[in-house]
């Protein structure tokens, strides 16, 4: 079940925000953990029982770690183990099997396993709390339901943002219910539908017409390049708008996890404003008990390699994301090492142009798993192959979908946040605008209309 969903929007989401508000305070825990179940169901019905093993089994490692301070690190290894063991088998496993089959005369067979959702995310979760309470920077927790709460906590469950326990550790005990805190998230979930639905599906019905088309130009590839990172950027931007929307509805609080990255001025500042809640994740519990950067220079390349390395595989199971991660580290590391101070003394409409090719390119290989089609689309970029300027069937394309390019734009950019007397109209213009959000996206979803989501692989 997706957010973006008719059952999720007028079935399941007003019966669980009517029986989470009617019950108690002290039973609303509970009632969530029982909704996210039912949620992660609709999805995952048998997967539900591995969800419910690895949060057990992070519990009473949590729990032993606690109790016994002298074999706390053995204990904080086996469960780290546990949760990646589990990890590794139902996300990697077929790919591992498949590069060793490449150097072996008799092949090894493929399991038959399908990944359950959202098990990157919860994985990271579970790993930062128990990382937290071995540093001592987590209370233990001694309740089981609230620690699988926070684990199940069907919001940001799917696809981010990824939750530290430390971060909302005081609100699994106490939350904050206000009608202002609901209706910011009833806004913030209106605008990220929108996003999703309105922007990442129809300009991802564009990349699909690309790709199956047989008339390529320059003007489409460009068209295609374009669509795919902003379709990328909404798809996964408007999914964390409505988990922090969705937040807000039952009383907490999640972290932001964009900050217009498409405005940033390098590549170290891309990955301070995309995904925040997954790079600080790496840079906490990978890169900084690495070393960082307090160690030799060799080593803190190293550092960086490892981290984009894993950064590409967290992914996906497949070569483009490997090829993926590790050239933003090696692009992080140039900048490191010199080319960051000369993009500080640019313009930064260079310094943000060279951030958007760099980025684009990044989303062609990202998008398409094959290294030659990777190859070929960058190649077109700047004509290779033959191709035409333009063609019948990419003017069409870019003037059919000329608005929404525009829109997707503007959208990914603080101009209309930041616009004069944007805060003195706001407050009866928004609902307004809302309002309609709200019914095109609904429109869309029962005509419909192309409906992924790409972070489902993870």
């Amino acid at each position: 079940m997706v957010f973006s969903s008719i059952t999720f929007i007028f079935y399941f989401l007003p019966i669980a925000l009517a029986v989470y508000y009617i019950v108690p305070n002290k039973w609303r825990n509970l009632v969530l953990l029982i909704e996210s179940f039912i949620f992660y169901f609709f999805g995952e019905p048998v997967y539900v029982l591995l969800m419910i093993f690895s949060i057990i089994t992070t519990y009473v490692f949590g729990i032993l770690i606690n109790r016994y301070k002298k074999y706390s690190s053995i204990f904080l290894i086996l469960s780290i183990c546990t949760s990646i063991g589990l990890l590794i088998y139902f996300k990697y496993t077929n790919f591992i099997i498949e590069n060793i089959n490449l150097w072996l005369a008799n092949k090894v067979d493929f399991i038959n396993v399908i990944l359950p959702i959202g098990i990157s995310f919860y994985t990271f979760q579970m790993i930062s709390y128990i990382v937290d309470v071995y540093r001592g920077q987590a209370k233990v927790q001694k309740n089981i339901f609230k620690l699988a709460t926070y684990v199940s906590l069907f919001p940001q469950l799917i696809a981010g943002p990824i939750v530290r326990y430390v971060d909302i550790e005081s609100q699994l005990e106490n939350r904050e219910y206000t009608t202002k805190k609901f209706a910011l998230g009833v806004r913030r979930f209106i605008i990220g539908l929108g996003k999703k639905v309105l922007i990442a599906n129809v300009l991802g019905e564009l990349c699909e017409v690309f790709l199956a088309s047989n008339d390529k130009s320059v003007l489409f590839y460009w068209i295609y390049a374009i669509s795919n990172m902003l379709q990328i950027y909404f798809d996964f931007s408007g999914y964390s708008d409505m988990a922090i929307g969705l937040g807000k509805m039952f009383g907490f609080e999640f972290l932001e996890n964009f900050n217009y990255p498409y405005i940033a001025t390098s590549i170290t500042d891309f990955w301070r404003r995309w995904h925040i809640s997954l790079s600080t994740w790496f840079r906490d519990y990978v890169y900084i008990p690495l070393g960082g950067n307090r160690v030799s220079k060799i080593k803190w390349i190293r550092n960086i390699l490892v981290v984009w390395l894993l950064t590409g595989l967290w992914h996906g199971a497949d070569w483009n994301f490997i090829i993926w991660g590790v050239y933003f580290g090696i692009l992080l590391i140039i900048e490191k090492l010199f080319l960051e101070k000369y993009l500080k003394n640019i313009p930064k409409i260079l310094s943000r142009l060279y951030v958007i090719v760099i980025v684009i390119i990044s989303f062609i290989i990202f998008s398409i798993g094959d290294i030659n089609k990777i190859m070929q689309t960058i190649g077109g970029l700047v004509g290779l192959g033959n191709i035409p300027i333009t063609s019948k069937e990419s003017i069409y394309y870019f003037s059919s979908y000329f608005v929404v390019i525009i829109v997707g734009i503007i959208g990914a950019t603080p101009i209309l946040k930041n616009a004069v007397n944007y805060k003195k109209i706001v407050n009866w213009i928004e609902p307004i605008f809302l309002f309609i959000i709200f019914v095109v996206s609904i429109s869309y979803i029962i005509d419909g209309s192309f409906n992924p989501f790409l972070y489902f692989r993870f």
